[in-house]
């Protein structure tokens, strides 16, 4: 019998009572093109991505997987700082639930990082499920990925300090990324930052089922998603660790990783078990698990005290596995990253 779904924080859960319902109404196969036609992602086009001067913004392409088309990465240069030192790269891969999203969502955040840490930007535009089902999205991925290694000191980067970094269906791919680069003899990440991950396609965890109706990403969205980008394979025998990571049967020889998640939320119950795999496997993992929060709480109410002790985390563990490879170079005093534009999945 699943049992009752754990309580939300209660500043998030008054944060959340304006727009839940709608939030929680479900997101099927008809809501994929509106959504992807809403305002919201209108908005995404006219964000200011140099944070008031402190970035230079431009937009590069790479070459794509054999027979695909290019790549598209928007990269993200600070245009202050020591001059010839080598920065930090924080490869970024955007989240919406494999269905939906560009390079431009999400990445404020990572833009706020980049401010504290002295680092690069790059974030990654895939194709999107179903019109381009898996390996589609992670091949993508892969690809701008080879090629930010490639050109990390044209862009003023080390390329031996690249994180890779996503939130939801961004935090998943990051993962089976990081799976790729290692089984296929890639360059090697200093770290996966995985934020509420979407990692397993059976979405039948305890978690997925108490949070059914409840999350603002929930089982039945969450089907949506997975089955978007694996058609009828989705939870069958034959699933690819590169689509869902949660599949990998070894996970020794991974960069470190960060993984955080809320208790009340769909993915809770697949983020610990990657983690604890993780450390069974030999590696390294640092695991947050914020109590009462859903999915995206961070992003929804950024000025919550959950959120901001989470925001604090995030960056305080990229500063220590930056800090161990030497100087980052910040441009600013320290401080907490601000608004985490994510999207459900």
């Amino acid at each position: 019998m699943t049992s009752l779904p754990p309580p939300f924080d209660p500043e998030l859960a008054a944060a959340l009572e304006p727009v839940g319902e709608l939030l929680r109404s479900g997101f099927t196969p008809a809501d994929i093109e509106p959504a992807r036609q809403g305002p919201y992602m209108q908005l995404l086009a006219v964000l200011d991505l140099t944070m008031g001067g402190a970035f230079e913004v431009e937009d590069r392409t790479a070459p794509g997987p054999p027979g695909a088309p290019d790549v598209s990465l928007l990269v993200c240069r600070p245009t202050a700082g020591p001059a010839g030192v080598p920065r930090p790269v924080i490869y970024h891969v955007h989240g919406g639930g494999m269905v939906l999203g560009t390079s431009r969502l999400g990445v404020n955040v990572v833009l706020d990082w980049a401010r504290e840490l002295g680092a690069v930007v790059v974030s990654v535009e895939y194709r999107l499920a179903p019109e381009h089902p898996h390996p589609a999205p992670v091949e993508d991925v892969h690809a701008g990925l080879l090629w930010t290694a490639e050109h990390a000191r044209e862009l003023g980067g080390d390329p031996d300090r690249i994180v890779l970094a996503g939130a939801s269906a961004g935090g998943g791919l990051a993962a089976a990324l990081a799976l790729m680069l290692r089984d296929r003899g890639g360059p090697r990440p200093a770290g996966q930052m995985l934020l509420c991950p979407m990692l397993d396609d059976r979405n039948d965890t305890p978690s997925a089922h108490q949070m059914a109706g409840v999350d603002v990403w929930d089982r039945a969205a969450n089907e949506t998603g997975w089955t978007a980008l694996l058609g009828d394979r989705r939870g069958g025998p034959d699933v690819s660790p590169y689509a869902a990571p949660a599949r990998a049967g070894d996970l020794a020889g991974l960069p470190p990783a960060f993984l955080d998640v809320g208790s009340a939320e769909t993915f809770r119950d697949e983020v610990v078990d990657y983690a604890s795999r993780i450390w069974q496997a030999g590696g390294v993992a640092e695991l947050h698990v914020w109590p009462g929060g859903f999915h995206g709480f961070d992003g929804f109410a950024p000025e919550a005290a959950l959120s901001r002790s989470a925001q604090a985390a995030h960056l305080d563990w990229l500063r220590r596995l930056l800090g161990e490879a030497g100087d980052t170079g910040g441009l600013t005093d320290a401080g907490g990253p601000g608004d985490v534009s994510g999207l459900g999945g």
